[in-house]
């Protein structure tokens, strides 16, 4: 049984909270399915508005999608939310990706 397996018994069963909606977004992206990873983790943040890392998963399930700029918005809310909450990890890997977007951007529209 696989992670996203596991998981997905334990909401069929009625749990559902952010932490479970969190780890089926990151089973699902890194199992290379964006589209179910971005459901999951807009539930995730549907329960808490302030996790910083669903944020950035949500960017990185955007930008997989080629959604580049709903990517940049979930990165400048995660941002936000990293900075008032002091999560420096999160906060200096979402800037990395917002120069990466911006510079990729940059280079296409140049």
């Amino acid at each position: 049984m696989t992670a996203p397996d596991s998981l997905e018994k334990l909401l069929a069963r009625g749990v559902d909270n952010a932490l479970l909606r969190f780890g089926l977004g990151k089973s699902y992206l890194d199992g290379n399915q964006p589209e179910v990873a971005a459901e999951h983790l807009q539930k995730c943040l549907g329960f808490d508005p302030n996790y910083s890392a669903a944020w950035k998963l949500l960017g990185q399930a955007c930008q997989r999608q080629g959604m580049l700029e709903e990517a940049r918005q979930a990165w400048h809310n995660g941002l936000e939310v990293a900075r008032k909450r002091g999560d420096k990890q999160t906060e200096k890997e979402m800037t990395v990706f917002l120069r990466r977007l911006e510079k990729t951007a940059g280079s296409a529209s140049g």
